[in-house]
């Protein structure tokens, strides 16, 4: 017994481990997952958007979305850099929005009238005015946000104040959990970074509007589906074949017939062939000729039982 006791504190120390109560309380993994595809979306749609506004292609690719504490969201970010706290209306608490200045400053070029391509790499705060210029571009990125929360929930998204030092934005306790969503924005030769950060409370609340939006995604078959679909039953092999469904014989009365009995199949000639998949009955047809043989045109469909 001693020993057993011994193995069993054993294996019960190998499985248990530390917990880190500073450690942000997690989400689930399909949340992560349809958060995921939300901004995939958001994205492509940025990317759309930003082509038109700035005249120039724009590319927008998802990086990452991880759950983080608010401090180590922030330690992320460079400094000095653009950052924009989000009302998210009905919602209580703020989102944060950060634009890389590798990414702001030739985005203003390009709205003076420039090319966007900046010959030395700027590390300052922006100004008054280069801010006011920059609200077109944040309208555009808001309203595209906005537009891919619709699929879970109405969220109104707006600037409630602007910061360039993220350890001086503190709109959230520093152990509080976000989800932190890394983007990456190519116009041209120039790339920069945009990353979003919303609370986990939020997303936590919205639980079961995502797996209803997860439910929905999963049975809503597209064409892709169609044609994968297609290309696994292809190979499959059915039979196929056509009866005069009509009265049946027992087998004592087929051995009492004798010669000059006549048996009525009892199936007029302008009466559909049933024609069968798998001994099932699927369609209806007649007889027609196919050359030298015989064939079933298909009619319609047989009416269900």
């Amino acid at each position: 017994m001693p020993v057993e006791r011994a193995l069993l504190q054993q294996e019960m120390d190998t499985k248990a481990e530390a917990y880190d109560f500073r450690r942000p309380d997690r989400i689930a993994k399909n949340q992560l997952r349809a958060i995921h595809q939300l901004h995939e979306n958001f994205a492509r749609s940025l990317a759309s958007s930003l082509s038109a506004y700035l005249r120039a292609y724009a590319a927008v690719n998802l990086v990452s979305v991880e759950q983080l504490s608010f401090t180590q969201f922030t330690q992320r970010l460079p400094a000095p850099t653009t950052l924009i706290s989000l009302g998210m209306k009905p919602f209580d608490g703020n989102a944060l929005l950060e634009i890389n200045p590798s990414l702001v400053f030739p985005v203003l070029e390009m709205l003076l009238g420039g090319t966007g391509k900046v010959s030395t790499k700027i590390s300052r705060e922006i100004t008054e005015i280069e801010q006011s210029i920059l609200d077109g571009l944040l309208r555009i990125i808001l309203h595209d946000l906005r537009s891919a929360w619709l699929g879970v929930t109405n969220i109104e998204f707006s600037i409630e104040s602007h910061e360039t030092e993220p350890q001086l934005l503190q709109i959230l306790a520093p152990n509080e959990a976000v989800v932190a969503i890394s983007i990456e924005v190519r116009i041209g030769d120039t790339a920069g970074m945009m990353n979003i950060g919303i609370p986990s409370i939020i997303v936590k609340m919205l639980r079961q509007k995502f797996e209803q939006q997860w439910i929905i995604r999963r049975t809503q078959a597209t064409e892709e589906d169609h044609a994968r679909m297609l290309r696994l039953i292809r190979p499959a092999v059915i039979h196929l074949d056509a009866r005069l469904q009509g009265p049946t014989l027992g087998v004592d009365a087929l051995l009492d017939l004798k010669e000059g009995d006549i048996l009525a199949f009892d199936y007029p000639v302008g009466r559909a062939v049933d024609v069968m998949l798998n001994g099932k009955l699927k369609y209806q047809g007649e007889v027609v000729a196919s050359g030298r043989k015989r064939a079933v045109e298909i009619k319609q469909l047989a009416a269900a039982p």
